[in-house]
């Protein structure tokens, strides 16, 4: 807390909380926040500058009491001087910033941020003796580690281009009255011992209006419809040709991860 009478505790102070603020503002979520913190901030460079102008005179103030380790006040009344006037030069360069912050302010001020529009896309869908495993998984590690074993079925752009072209896309992961859903980062687990189902589900943010406008589908490269189409095929047939692949259990639909388990416990048999 600030002393309001300690220089030298206060500038402490200001030190670690604008060192607290640049870690805390590696990454904002809600830009909402950001008119408040850039003017607070604009508030914090104008009381920078003072303090600095400040600092410069108390230099000069005093200067007749510098001397250097050998005595020399000649020397010290220079070094105070030049003290001073790089602290006035630096006041000058925060009064600089504090235009900008102000402009700054006054953009983000005018700003209605929308709320930011996700979806959520089929990462795999298991039923019958393949989701029975998976449930097994849950029942004795939980279902956050049922998360990370089906996240081998998770291949990036190519799922999400296979879950757009196929339409299974979602606002909210498909949920019934007897399913269970676990959320863990930007994965979503839903499953049913009554119906012996699981899904994985993973958040989406859809092409912006500008990336729509700029003809930019993600996960897709091409001019036309026609190299959509083509692209879309081919991300389907690599999908398929991974989950083609012969696993630990004989089985396309469990990951290595998870054969791994079952083998451990003997769940496979």
């Amino acid at each position: 807390m600030p002393t309001f009478n300690d220089p030298s505790a206060d500038a402490e102070e200001a030190r670690q909380a604008v060192r607290g603020l640049a870690h805390a503002s590696q990454r904002i979520d809600n830009p909402d926040v950001l008119y408040g913190i850039v003017g607070e901030l604009l508030g914090t460079a104008r009381s920078l500058e003072q303090s600095l102008i400040q600092l410069s005179g108390a230099c000069l103030t005093h200067q007749g009491r510098a001397a250097h380790d050998d005595g020399d006040r000649n020397l010290g009344a220079a070094d105070a001087w030049a003290a001073a006037d790089a602290l006035a030069q630096a006041a000058r360069h925060i009064s600089g910033a504090e235009t900008f912050l102000d402009q700054a302010s006054g953009h983000l001020g005018r700003i209605a941020w929308q709320p930011l529009v996700r979806q959520w896309v089929t990462v795999v869908f298991l039923q019958g003796e393949e989701a029975d495993r998976v449930l097994d998984v849950i029942d004795h590690d939980g279902p956050e580690a049922a998360i990370e074993h089906l996240r081998g079925f998770d291949y990036g752009e190519e799922t999400t281009s296979a879950a757009l072209v196929n339409g299974h896309v979602y606002d909210e992961p498909p949920t019934g009255m007897r399913d269970q859903r676990v959320n863990e980062g930007e994965y979503a687990l839903v499953y049913s011992r009554a119906f012996g189902n699981v899904a994985l589900y993973r958040e989406h943010a859809p092409a912006s209006e500008t990336t729509a406008a700029a003809g930019e589908t993600p996960g897709m490269t091409g001019a036309g419809p026609a190299q959509s189409a083509a692209d879309a095929e081919a991300v389907q047939r690599a999908l398929e040709e991974r989950r083609d692949r012969v696993r630990g259990d004989g089985s396309w639909f469990t990951p290595d991860r998870i054969a791994e388990i079952k083998r451990d416990r003997g769940l496979g048999r």
